[in-house]
């Protein structure tokens, strides 16, 4: 049995990944932020049956010797925790230095100590910037649009230094906008359908016109776990991809007419990344994905938006939606 840590494991992507190895078979042991709340996240809502099955530790994943406690005895490590509000970076891009580049170095030294068997490392879309040509694939530039996504290019190239010069396991899983329940108010889709589930006839927005390519959260996971799987993808950087766009006003639209086709759009400022920061197209490549590993998406992105919107009626309570989340 493989004794998987995931990093970030109280978060969006996190909690489902840790509750999809638990279901297949895997001995989990959960990375979460410590709080005084004894807070665990979105783990508090699992199972009990699932919750029984996870180790869960809390610490700081910029604190060096909580991230090697926490890797002891370890086979495999998801590396998920890092702050990724692109807004909150531009006001305290220290915090993502500290966090994305410094925590994934904490756990880069300690796999290469610990001599674990198998490091994945988590990225992101943003690191290529409005993209240069599409669909984007793993040779396309990086661009430091944000202070955000400048530190995950940082955490990236470490990643790959360590790959190279120590030839560590690892590898670095890039996902395209992943989407679904469980998600932060302040990433598009939650914000367009919580604002819309309060019944407000005025959907507060950003740029309409940028594309993105979407995710539902379940394939993602498939990804994360069908790269590990293979060892062909040691070394390598990896997109998750549907390899299909869709507009911010695109989207918006569509959700207004599943659940109030009354609310019109308005344009509010503050979400307006500023110009050169703004990533305007993202449409991915998945065909390395597809070729090194079995990953498929399995799930349409209509199916996706029906299990998100269904997912918020029922979790509404849980968010401040009343403020712009950012």
């Amino acid at each position: 049995m493989t004794k998987i840590l995931v990093s970030g494991a109280d978060g969006f992507i996190g909690s489902h990944l840790t509750e999809e190895l638990v279901k297949q078979g895997h001995q989990v042991k959960a990375f979460v932020y410590y709080n005084s709340f004894n807070s665990w996240g979105w783990l508090d809502t699992l199972s009990k049956d699932v919750m029984k099955e996870i180790e869960v530790f809390t610490g700081d994943i910029r604190d060096s010797n909580g991230v090697r406690e926490s890797m002891k005895d370890i086979d495999e490590v998801f590396h998920l925790a890092a702050l990724i509000a692109i807004p909150f970076s531009y006001h305290s891009p220290d915090t993502y230095v500290d966090t994305n580049i410094k925590g994934t170095l904490n756990v880069l030294q300690a796999a290469k100590d610990l001599e674990t068997s198998r490091v994945l490392i988590t990225s992101t879309s943003e690191v290529y910037g409005t993209a240069q040509y599409v669909p984007i694939d793993e040779k396309h530039p990086y661009q430091g649009q944000s202070p955000y996504s400048a530190t995950k290019i940082g955490s990236d190239r470490l990643a790959e230094s360590f790959y190279r010069s120590f030839n560590m396991p690892i590898t670095i899983v890039r996902p395209f906008n992943t989407y679904g329940p469980r998600q932060s108010a302040r990433a598009v889709i939650p914000t367009i359908i919580t604002q819309l589930l309060t019944r407000k006839e005025e959907i507060e927005l950003g740029s309409l016109t940028p594309t993105r390519d979407f995710n539902y959260v379940k394939d993602t996971v498939n990804g994360f776990i069908e790269i590990s799987k293979s060892d062909e993808t040691i070394g390598e950087e990896i997109n998750i991809a549907t390899q299909q766009e869709i507009s911010i006003g695109q989207l918006a639209d569509e959700l207004i007419r599943q659940i109030n086709p009354n609310a019109k759009i308005v344009c509010d400022e503050q979400r307006l990344r500023p110009e050169k920061s703004e990533v305007n197209r993202l449409l991915g490549s998945n065909e390395k994905i597809k070729s090194l590993t079995n990953w498929r998406p399995q799930h349409t992105f209509e199916q996706g938006l029906a299990e998100t919107i269904k997912f918020f009626k029922h979790n509404i309570d849980k968010y401040k939606i009343d403020i712009y989340n950012i």
